[in-house]
């Protein structure tokens, strides 16, 4: 009985004191500065004109709860927080039934987040889940609470949640999905947009019409459980036909919402920017974006991947003087995929990576004529391992080849021998002064590309050759501000010289042989069959593994990467492995149309001199054909160094 009476106690003094935390709290919250919710967490976006792109609060697409459609409301209602008008800002009853069964199914099976916790939530730049957030979060609905009434919050949240598709608030959906305001949407439609917010990836009808469907038949019961509809109109609005627009008035991109991912991804790792700023108000985020670019990018893309739309590409353009992203594509159309692979994937690089190995041999003692034979070799290393990598189609020259024709073919077993005979730290060396910051082991295959990179980490490394050896960080945001003007960040576009421009500048000239028709041999230069594409002079290097088609390319206006594949990581077939080159030439070709190309100009310490381009000689009359290749004052062949300039250079092989 004591026992019994004992709990009677604990249970009515924490019941009390539970009641008097709210009352304390809700007290404050009465007394604490009115939130302007019209204007909290207007982010928008803007490109590099000054034009903008995208926001998640304009205030001139607000609508007054009175211009919604009813049936919106109460499928919204029904829906998402059956009791809104009834409870504080928390459903404790429905909080209770939550825990129940989610300790029952030990996972999360049901959340219990009222309209009014979801609209604080809304409201913050950031949605980490830590605790702090949390309880932030809780505050800020007992604010919400006691300043304003539930039409105005419900006011606030329809007009800033997300329906999908990069569009945000009521107005913006009813106008982007059917093309009409949102007050004159009907119960068909509105039951379909009110379904979206839950998981606006995955219930939009863009994205997967019959998961929408089904989201739409939960709302639409709902509604019937609750009393807004009959049964007989519950069907009725079920088997109602949409027609489903997808447009927007301006900016109608389907891969333009990968660079407002990457934008806001780049935006919470800003350290000196608050992660909520609510009472600022909102920010206004400038961006490096070209419309121009990313339109053209686009069409690259669907152009040249309508035959499989199982597969998957990631595209980044960049300015290599100051590190500015201008476009960037995370897939093929966001509307089916928002999972953006131009900053959160990792992927093989394939023989994209040997640019930074013939950097670092031209950097110690190798020049463009530097020559090893080229034919099936097994290396020894760590005394008693071996590896024998091959070449693309196991076609190999059985001659000696020059360093030149060596990156026209991506040559393998020339990459592997001048790995081993430089020693295998000074790739990873080299990978580290351009800012590639995996970690890298010194082993043979690594010029070959098996280590995974991020496209746009790896673009940014390009950076660094397309710049003449000066490394920048690539970025997509210009400057912050706040409602105000005050600026709360500006990228400073800060340079480090980390390479030598003499040797970039033979490298580069090196790389612009890939697609030459001087240098058809024994097989043709990778990238050949792009050539009558590319109307401008670039570096040009492509790499493919099993699962990865990579093509990254420059002058000196622009680096851009293109990788191609699959998300399960499937083999590709050989139609697959020319899909990133063909994307990569008509991308950065289209951009040219209205930009000027450049190319570099010839350092004074470099000469030029003409050999044939397969053997690194001296050209005589005798060659058919006959190249300009570039070296360091010195180290280039004459009648009678070049013997001397083309030692042999040994490795251990067996």
């Amino acid at each position: 009985m004591k026992i019994f009476n004992f709990f009677i106690k604990t249970f009515i003094i924490s019941f009390i004191s539970i009641i008097f935390i709210h009352v304390v709290l809700y007290t404050w919250a009465y007394f604490t500065p009115k939130i302007n919710i019209s204007s909290a967490n207007n982010i928008s976006i803007y490109d590099k004109d000054e034009n903008i792109i995208f926001t998640g609060n304009n205030e001139k697409e607000w609508v007054s709860i009175k211009d919604i459609n009813k049936n919106l409301i109460n499928a919204t209602v029904s829906v998402e927080d059956k009791n809104y008008y009834r409870h504080l800002g928390f459903d404790y009853a429905r909080i209770i039934k939550a825990m129940f069964l989610n300790i029952k199914n030990i996972k999360i099976v049901q959340g219990a987040s009222s309209i009014t916790q979801q609209y604080a939530r809304n409201l913050y730049l950031s949605m980490d889940k830590t605790w702090v957030r949390k309880l932030n979060e809780a505050w800020i609905t007992m604010e919400l609470e006691m300043h304003y009434t539930k039409d105005e919050i419900l006011e606030g949240y329809l007009n800033s949640i997300n329906y999908g598709q990069g569009v945000y608030g009521i107005e913006n959906a009813s106008k982007f999905y059917f093309d009409k305001n949102a007050k004159d949407l009907n119960l068909a439609e509105a039951s379909m947009l009110a379904g979206i917010p839950n998981s606006p990836s995955n219930y939009s009808p863009l994205s997967d019409e019959y998961t929408a469907k089904k989201r739409q038949r939960v709302v639409l019961n709902s509604m019937v459980n609750n009393g807004y509809i009959t049964k007989k109109e519950m069907e009725e609005a079920f088997n109602t036909q949409l027609t489903y627009i997808g447009k927007k008035d301006k900016y109608n991109l389907s891969t333009l919402m990968y660079y407002q991912d990457a934008v806001t991804h780049e935006l919470e790792n800003i350290k000196s920017i608050p992660k909520s700023l609510i009472s600022t108000g909102g920010l206004k985020i400038y961006t490096a974006l070209d419309i121009s670019a990313q339109t053209n990018m686009e069409e690259a893309i669907k152009n040249n991947t309508q035959e499989n739309l199982e597969a998957q590409i990631s595209s980044v353009m960049m300015n290599p003087e100051n590190g500015e992203i201008i476009a960037l594509a995370g897939g093929t159309d966001y509307s089916k995929s928002q999972y953006n692979r131009a900053i959160s994937s990792k992927r093989q690089v394939g023989s994209t990576m040997k640019p930074f190995l013939y950097y670092g041999a031209l950097n110690n003692g190798f020049t463009s004529s530097t020559t090893f034979l080229s034919s099936p070799t097994t290396f020894t290393f760590d005394s008693d391992k071996t590896y024998s990598p091959k070449n693309f189609g196991e076609r190999y020259a059985e001659k000696e080849i020059s360093l030149a024709s060596a990156i026209a073919f991506s040559d393998n077993i020339y990459a592997v021998k001048t790995h081993m005979f430089l020693g295998e730290d000074i790739l990873v060396q080299t990978a580290k002064d351009v800012g590639i910051d995996e970690e890298l082991e010194a082993l043979p295959s690594l010029p070959l590309g098996t280590i995974e990179i991020n496209l746009t980490d790896f673009v940014g490394a390009y950076g660094s050759l397309a710049n003449l050896g000066y490394r920048v960080e690539p970025h997509l945001i210009r400057k912050i501000l706040d409602k105000n003007g005050n600026v709360l960040y500006e990228s400073k576009n800060e340079k480090s010289k980390v390479l030598n421009s003499s040797i970039v500048f033979i490298l580069n000239e090196l790389l612009s042989n890939t697609y030459s028709y001087d240098f058809l041999d024994y097989t043709t230069p990778t990238l050949l069959s792009i050539s009558s594409k590319l109307k401008n002079k670039y570096a040009v290097k492509s790499g493919s593994t099993n699962t990865d088609s990579l093509t990254i390319g420059y002058n000196k206006n622009i680096v851009l990467g293109i990788w191609y594949g699959y998300d399960d990581n499937r083999d590709l077939s050989n139609k697959d492995s020319t899909v990133s080159k063909n994307v990569w030439a008509d991308t950065i070709e289209s951009y040219f149309t209205n930009n000027e190309a450049s190319w570099y100009d010839l350092p004074e310490d470099v000469v030029s001199v003409l050999v044939n381009p397969i053997s690194g000689k001296l050209a005589t009359d005798e060659d058919k054909k006959k190249h300009i290749f570039y070296y360091l004052k010195g180290s280039e062949p004459t009648i009678d160094n070049f013997d001397d300039l083309i030692k042999d250079f040994s490795v251990n092989e067996e």
